[in-house]
Parts: C-alpha cells; structure tokens; sequence
C-alpha cells in the first residue's frame, strides 16, 4: 500500500512539472503583472535612450549652427574591405608596401574626415566634435604638437586615432631613404612616448611621396598611407576628380588652422563640411573602423 502511494505521488509530481506539455516554471499568479512590466521597461530603456541622444544632437546641431543634424553612419562592416592602391599612385615593388589610396571600397554612403599637422589648437573645436559625436583622424607633426602635447590627449581621450605625419613636415622625396625613416620612426616614437601607442596610419606632407618613403613607413610600422579625394577650408572645398562629386567612402582633408591661416576657424570649417555632405546624404565615418 505504501509503495502504491510514493508511485502515485511521483506520477503527480511528475504530471505538476508538465503540465500544459511545458517544462517552464511560471510565476505565481501575483508576480505575473510585474514581470510584464519589467521586461517592457527593458525594451523601454534603448528607445529612450535613443530618443534622449537624439534631442542632444538636435540641440547641439542648432547650438553649432548646423543647416540639419548630421546623420548617424551605419555599423562599420564586419568583413573590412580590401584596401589597395589607387591606380596610378604605385611606386616600384608597392605589392610589399603600405596602401596608398583617396577612398575607402564601400558602397555605404559614408566619408572619413582626417585633420592634419596640429598648428591650431582650438577647444571649441573639440567641444563640437563631442557634442555632435562626429569621427576624424588626426595626423601629428611634432614641430606643431609639442606646442600643447595635453590638448591632443584630450582629442584621443575622446576617441580620436593620433596618427604619424612626420616630426617636421619636411618635402619627403627631397630627402634620402634614411632621413626619410628619421621623420617617420621619429614620429612614432613621439606619439608612443606621449600618447601610449604606435601608430599603423601615415600621410606623407603634402601628399607626396616615393619608393623610399613607402620602405621607411613599412620599417616603422606603418601599414596604411592614406591621401585624400576632397579638401575642406573654411571657405571652400577642392577636389580631386575631375566633375567635382563626392563619392562613397571618399577620404576629406582639413588642417588644424585658425583665423591666423583662414578666414574663419575650425568650427567654421567643420560647419561647412557637415552641411554638405548632410545635405547630399552622407554620414561621417570613423576611418579606422574600416581598415
């Protein structure tokens, strides 16, 4: 008899834990609505996170003078493109060396704004570029840099790659291969000793360059030479290809200049290439996603 009993009181057991054909265990009739309400304060919370960005970056765009709010660039791909050189822009033996290219292979419509030298210094520059959230690489000559190596760290404290622009700015085929690594290693030492990382982006001044430019990058580590399609001033834009457009994955130079150089500052500059490019529908990338 008492064996019939344990069997009977497994058999309920067992039927407790599936009944309905399901093995969840759900919760007690009271607990119900605060579940429910709980899971859609978690869906709740990205959305109104999001709407709360949202109004920060409108509220911004107006504070900076911006024609429309810049648009946000989709996720960086998860397979990088394969970058190569621009045809027409190889020196001998490039298969080996770094890169050398004016745009990014994508068809996302997005651009890379990259700001060169480090002469000005300017912290509403760095103001606006946090307050809109808007990417950029610099490129560092220390000639300029060490006048104020702190203001640069606030710049990569916000999420800005620091990369190698050569320790003087010199005309790099004018000189011989070994003052050539000079600059370039030199300058990778600077931004490591100051800024805590060797860089791997290098853009030679002026954008020119030779064999023995592309060898000494290599020797200091440098994988990738990047150039530029367009350039932005404070009062104009210039280009490189002939009908004047701006194209997917384009690469946009800029300096560090202030009113001493232009007639405007750095926030002026800004303002004119976000309201372009907004205008024809791209988003500002962060290069080095896509590398």
């Amino acid at each position: 008899m008492r064996g019939g009993l344990a069997v009977l009181a497994a058999v309920a057991l067992v039927s407790g834990c599936t009944q309905g054909g399901d093995s969840e265990v759900r919760p007690a009739a009271g607990q119900q609505a605060g579940e429910k309400a709980r899971k859609e304060a978690r869906k709740a919370e990205p959305a109104a996170e999001r709407r709360a960005q949202r109004r920060a970056l409108v509220a911004a765009a107006k504070r900076w003078g911006l024609k429309k709010v810049p648009l946000t660039p989709p996720r960086p791909p998860a397979v990088k493109p394969t970058i190569t050189t621009r045809e027409g822009f190889e020196v001998d033996g490039h298969d080996s060396l770094p890169p050398v290219f004016t745009t990014v292979p994508t068809r996302q419509k997005v651009v890379f704004l990259t700001i060169d030298d480090g002469a000005e210094k300017d912290p509403a520059f760095l103001r606006m570029m946090s307050e809109l959230k808007i990417p950029y690489t610099a490129f560092l000559s220390d000639y300029l840099v060490k006048e104020d190596y702190g203001y640069f760290r606030k710049m990569q404290a916000g999420g800005v790659t620091l990369n190698n622009h050569t320790l003087r700015h010199p005309y790099l085929p004018g000189l011989s291969y070994a003052r050539q690594k000079r600059e370039i290693c030199g300058m990778q030492d600077v931004i490591e000793e100051r800024y805590g990382k060797r860089p791997t982006l290098f853009r030679p001044p002026f954008g020119n360059y030779n064999e023995d430019t592309l060898r000494a990058a290599r020797a200091c580590g440098i994988r990738y030479a990047p150039i530029w399609n367009e350039e932005v001033f404070v009062d104009r834009w210039e280009y490189r290809e002939w009908d004047r457009k701006i194209r997917p994955g384009d690469i946009v130079l800029s300096h560090f200049r202030g009113r001493e150089d232009w007639k405007g500052t750095m926030p002026d500059m800004v303002r004119r290439f976000l309201n372009k490019i907004t205008e024809e529908g791209y988003a500002v990338a962060r290069l080095e996603d896509y590398l």
